[in-house]
């Protein structure tokens, strides 16, 4: 699992470190991690001794730390300048090491670099940037290596212009090939429009980790979480001991996504799926395993119900609804059962003791909430999560797990791929069997999500994605997963 936390902790952990250190030591060992991954991908292209390597320097330890980053590249040969946006504010024992290192400044952005260093902005700057900033970033795609390519840009902790904490980009912004950022990530690396900009993130460590204090902002599954978490069955299991799952999803105009969901829930973990609807006897035609029923009040007893996909906005569906609403187990609310949520009819039956979760795109969170998620999506997310007391399931690019205590989790194996009609019907269902296999409703979202973007990246492989493409590669993702 990795973490990210916001500025304000950042900041607090380096104070506490650096009244432990001698002066200077953080930011020594901030650019020597910098400097050491410029020197890797010089050696790709070429070797650093000859090399141009521009730094484009703010003001600040931001400023810095790609000064001295510079003149240790400097030291081993190559040939850098340094363009200064903020003289007056330059941090000066960083300019003289540049200097001595036989680095020097230019007034100018030069025609060609090798490497860029985006020093202009650090983890204190807020709104976007601006001049004589502005001009200079929108000239890097004009800067062409030593190979005739554009020349690869690092990004010194953040790319400069981004919204740390939140992750937007409220104006001008670097896009950068590579960060390195320090001591620990940060929200902008992982959510947002600036996740997009930060390219492949590598994190240097100064001794952050044992001073860092409070929840971090985000955590970030990987592969060992999911698996640990993944409930399996073992040698005393029966089909009722490894969960029912209880679906209740399509109708006789989208009888299609009632296939769906069912497919993404006989994935899970769970014994056995029972059916409530009127795309009955599609589900049993597709999935003969599945016991179907007209109604959910015919279901039978089931531990979690998936509701909502396809299953319309008439007075049917309303009543199915409140049937869901009306049990004593986890339940997952998607799609239909979210637009029927949006005119508070249903706002008493919202208030009950099991879990819930609901799997919102950005148009269904603008109904529910008011407004859409907006700049701050992590902040969205965790207010509509407080205000129906569940669990919410942000979809986008960088999908959001948000719980009513503020936890939150970012998925890191998203896919364009899953861009296509019908793989929310199948996250859906795979997530309410997570939820009838007993695992807490966050990590039911959070599992469910992480093994439905690695099913869109592997169908992908095969060439254009559908749902029923998502929905095939689960098995085979899992089994990796969980070997």
């Amino acid at each position: 699992m990795r973490q990210a936390w916001r500025v304000a902790e950042v900041r607090a952990a380096e104070r506490a470190l650096m009244a432990t250190l001698p002066e200077g030591t953080l930011m020594q060992r901030a650019a020597a991690g910098l400097a050491r991954r410029c020197a890797l991908l010089l050696k790709e292209r070429g070797g650093v001794r000859g090399a141009r390597v521009l730094l484009l320097v703010g003001s600040g330890d931001n400023g810095g730390d790609t000064l001295y980053a510079g003149a240790a590249l400097a030291a081993r040969g190559a040939a850098v300048r340094a363009l200064l946006l903020r003289p007056d504010r330059v941090h000066l024992a960083g300019l003289a090491a540049l200097r001595d290192a036989g680095g020097r400044t230019v007034r100018e952005l030069p025609e060609f670099a090798d490497l860029v260093l985006d020093g202009i902005v650090g983890i204190g700057g807020s709104g976007g940037l601006r001049a004589p900033a502005t001009e200079h970033v929108a000239r890097l795609g004009a800067l062409r290596a030593r190979d005739g390519a554009r020349p690869p840009v690092v990004a010194v902790d953040v790319p400069s212009g981004v919204a740390v904490d939140t992750g937007d980009v409220p104006g001008v912004a670097v896009t950068a090939d590579v960060t390195v950022t320090f001591g620990c990530l940060k929200p902008a690396h992982l959510v947002g429009p600036a996740a997009a900009r930060a390219g492949h993130v590598e994190l240097v460590d100064i001794g952050l980790g044992p001073v860092l204090r409070g929840d971090p902002a985000i955590r970030v599954p990987d592969a060992a979480d999911i698996a640990a978490w993944w409930p399996q069955p073992g040698p005393t299991s029966d089909k009722y001991s490894r969960g029912v799952v209880g679906v209740a999803t399509g109708s006789g105009r989208y009888p299609g996504a009632a296939v769906l969901s069912v497919a993404g829930a006989l994935a899970g973990p769970t014994g056995l799926i029972r059916f409530a609807g009127s795309a009955h006897a599609e589900v049993v035609r597709a999935h003969p395993s599945v016991i179907a029923v007209p109604r959910v009040a015919d279901a039978g007893r089931v531990q979690a119900w998936a509701c909502g996909s396809g299953l319309g906005t008439g007075d049917d569906a309303r009543t199915e609804l409140r049937s869901v609403l009306a049990s004593a187990v986890p339940v997952l609310l998607d799609a239909d059962a979210l637009t029927l949520l949006v005119d508070g009819q249903h706002a008493t039956d919202l208030r009950r003791d099991a879990p819930l979760v609901i799997t919102p795109h950005d148009g269904e969170f603008a109904r529910l909430a008011g407004e859409a998620p907006g700049a701050d999506r992590i902040g969205a997310a965790c207010k509509l999560a407080a205000w129906i007391n569940g669990v919410v399931l942000l979809k986008g690019d960088r999908t959001i797990v948000a719980t009513p205590a503020g936890e939150v989790w970012v998925n890191p194996t998203g896919s364009p791929a899953l861009a296509t009609a019908g793989s929310g019907d199948v996250l859906a269902g795979l997530l309410g069997s997570l939820l009838a296999a007993g695992l807490a409703p966050e990590r039911a979202a959070v599992a469910a999500a992480y093994v439905h973007g690695l099913a869109g990246r592997r169908a992908a492989l095969d060439g254009p994605v559908t749902a029923p493409d998502v929905a095939a590669a689960l098995r085979p993702v899992l089994a990796d997963l969980l070997a």
